[in-house]
């Protein structure tokens, strides 16, 4: 049950609240020499109104962030893939976040109008900072029903059109890695993938520079490009709606490759675009560094053996420190004069917090999530709703049984950051001030490595 506003009713969350570990679907079947793989692609315009607020900044009441222009035509793809009877479709959205509810819906009307079962539905978002948001969050943009309701609508028609263009196609992936497309915007003094060991651990910070491209070759019909890379889609901060660098990136590629590239967004929590020396990241200069390495990937993606198309999923209880949601709530009461920026944002935020929290229990010790994991040959794909430190995306890919596994944030819903335990200690806004704006209570320090483990363990339950 959720609220008018978006939010999950404390009723919802504790009906929703199940033990951790169920595993909630399961599909997908070995290989027959007669029955291929067959990928398909459908796509659908998703250009906002004009006046309507964008998520992605903070923006007071009185003083909202409108849309006045369309920068690039955002979209909404979808990747329909089938093989012995599995059905699996992959949707990314240019659009900042979608709410669990909001998720729900367009799987259940998948289910409907295709037959692709709900459960096997994935509904990603790449993260624009320059579009609506369609989840609750506190100053950081109203929910636009009417245009949430339209989107919904168009991610559903561009299933149907993926599954009508299904095609018997070869799977090719490239890698490569991505110099001045991305930096840790938390220290200066981070680590990349390079160094990643199996020593490796998360008292320090990383960056994931690989990008990774797959390629649906058709006999007869156009290639599909979908890649994988770590980079908040933030660089524009104006009132111009758009997809912000995947959609500069895009329009290379289509001019130059003669392909429509799709983006999934990876493990970006800490990562913001560009070489560093604009911390929000320099659009021209990102889409300088990006664009080179993906085409560079495509150029050389070399075929992967698909002997089998499988999904799993399962639930996750992201575990609830509500000892320091308790401390927030008792500060503010004692003086919210106090509380009136820092991890409070401003007096007005503060407020509004407390009083939407002075009631909720602190028996709500988990906040239930869904996390799923595709297999398609060699190649995992774990998906998961937060916005992740760079560590932990790495930690799945080592741990990992696949050879090649890309890890995507902001899929099936949005609980914000989950940080390295330094950036608890340090009480940094991604673990202190985001929980806030979504208005959840905080994760404990070490909620990351248990996703972490739960997705390895996902991970090899597609090869059973």
């Amino acid at each position: 049950m959720t609220r008018h506003d978006g939010r999950m009713d404390r009723r919802g969350f504790l009906l929703s609240a199940t033990s951790a570990g169920v595993v909630l679907a399961s599909s997908g079947f070995a290989a027959d020499p007669a029955s291929p793989l067959l990928a398909g692609e459908g796509t659908a315009d998703i250009t906002p109104p004009l006046g309507i607020e964008m998520g992605g900044f903070h923006r007071a009441p009185g003083n909202e962030r409108r849309i006045k222009a369309i920068r690039q035509p955002p979209a909404a793809r979808a990747l329909a893939l089938e093989m012995n009877g599995a059905q699996v479709a992959v949707c990314s959205l240019d659009v900042p976040t979608v709410g669990q509810d909001m998720a729900a819906r367009i799987q259940a009307e998948v289910a409907r109008t295709t037959g692709i079962p709900a459960e096997n539905v994935r509904i990603c978002t790449t993260h624009t900072h320059s579009m609506p948001a369609f989840n609750y969050l506190r100053q950081w943009g109203a929910l636009p029903k009417d245009f949430m309701a339209v989107v919904e609508r168009k991610t559903v028609e561009a299933v149907a059109k993926a599954k009508a263009d299904l095609a018997p196609s070869e799977v090719l992936l490239g890698k490569a890695r991505v110099p001045g497309g991305n930096h840790n915007r938390t220290t200066k003094n981070f680590k990349t993938d390079e160094q990643f060991e199996e020593g490796s651990t998360d008292a320090e910070r990383w960056l994931d520079t690989m990008l990774h491209a797959l390629l649906f070759r058709r006999p007869g019909k156009r290639t599909l490009c979908w890649y994988h890379f770590s980079a908040h889609a933030v660089c524009f901060a104006d009132e111009s709606a758009g997809p912000d660098w995947p959609g500069m990136v895009a329009e290379l590629v289509s001019k130059n490759e003669k392909l429509q590239p799709s983006f999934l967004q990876g493990h970006c929590g800490d990562v913001n675009p560009g070489d560093g020396r604009d911390w929000r990241g320099e659009a021209n200069q990102t889409t300088a560094a990006i664009y080179p390495a993906l085409k560079k990937a495509i150029a050389e993606a070399a075929p992967v053996k698909v002997d089998c198309l499988k999904t799993v999923r399962r639930e996750f209880r992201v575990p609830l420190d509500m000892a320091l949601f308790k401390s927030w709530r008792d500060r503010y009461q004692a003086d919210p004069k106090k509380c009136v920026g820092g991890e409070w944002v401003d007096a007005g935020f503060a407020e509004d917090w407390y009083r939407g929290n002075a009631a909720r229990s602190l028996g709500d010790t988990h906040l239930p999530v869904t996390v799923s994991a595709i297999r398609l040959g060699p190649i995992g794909i774990f998906f998961h709703p937060a916005e992740l430190y760079s560590y932990y995306g790495l930690a799945i890919r080592r741990g990992s049984p696949l050879p090649d596994t890309l890890v995507v944030g902001y899929t099936d819903g949005i609980i914000g950051y989950l940080c390295d335990p330094t950036a608890y200690k340090a009480g940094e806004y991604a673990a202190t001030t985001v929980p806030k704006i979504l208005d959840y209570p905080p994760f404990t320090p070490t909620a990351a490595r248990e996703m972490t483990a739960a997705a390895i363990e996902l991970l090899k339950r597609t090869m059973s």
